[in-house]
């Protein structure tokens, strides 16, 4: 496969799963507020669905506010709340026209009306395209995730449609968050941490992980371009032994 520069890319991921780490920090080395590095994130980010889109990954998937996250400083949650807020409402009129379809998982009902209004907003305006999906991971955790398809399936249980021997991994896949979702085939982090942050623990068992230590803000369609290369020199075992 070739991208529309013109380089050699050799097995495109379906789904590209990110950790956008280091905002702060990246502020910090400048002397700025922390939610200046927020907004220089959020200017990222714009760039990189379009270079997804480019490259022909389908389903990019994106945390953007992790259930932990609301035990930084209040005048950091509340700047991040209205960061989101005002960037889902710039941008779902060029998400729109590009054919771009949003999903938004997490804990939604938790979150300020106003933001979880605009995200559902988004997503009805935008449920029918099919050119790629982005999915903007807010007030989510890996591990929530599992504990409500667990409640999910403690209720079906209880009233009567499923029996416990009925429960497998099929089960609790098809009550997380987006169960029509491929698992991601490729996760990237940026800011150089080693570590997945509770972020779609169910289904990354099977991603290949690619970190690289530039500060999000700094990411640039040619770093994804090196990710998916890289991707693509990778064999893929799930577990089993290639001859």
């Amino acid at each position: 496969m070739t991208d529309r520069a013109g380089d050699s890319v050799p097995s495109m991921p379906q789904h590209v799963a990110v950790i956008m780490d280091g905002n702060g920090r990246w502020a910090r080395a400048r002397g700025l507020e922390r939610i200046e590095g927020h907004w220089a994130g959020y200017k990222t980010l714009k760039r990189i669905v379009y270079a997804a889109d480019d490259l022909g990954i389908r389903y990019l998937t994106v945390y953007g506010f992790s259930s932990e996250n609301w035990r930084r400083p209040q005048n950091e949650v509340s700047g991040l709340m209205r960061l989101m807020y005002a960037a889902m409402r710039a941008e779902l009129e060029d998400l729109i026209e590009n054919g771009i379809r949003v999903r938004v998982i997490g804990r939604l009902h938790q979150l300020p009306d106003e933001l979880s209004d605009i995200f559902y907003e988004a997503m009805r305006s935008t449920e029918a395209y099919t050119r790629m999906t982005f999915t903007l991971a807010i007030n989510y955790g890996g591990r929530a995730e599992i504990v409500d398809a667990v409640r999910a399936i403690a209720r079906d249980i209880a009233d009567g449609r499923i029996s416990a021997d009925d429960v497998d991994e099929a089960s609790v896949a098809a009550r997380l968050y987006a169960p029509e979702m491929p698992d991601p085939d490729l996760l990237i982090r940026t800011a150089g941490e080693m570590r997945l942050s509770n972020y779609l623990l169910w289904q990354s068992a099977y991603s290949e992980i690619w970190v690289t230590p530039t500060y999000w803000p700094d990411f640039t369609p040619e770093l994804l371009l090196q990710a998916v290369q890289d991707y693509g020199k990778r064999t893929r075992r799930f577990g089993a032994v290639v001859e």
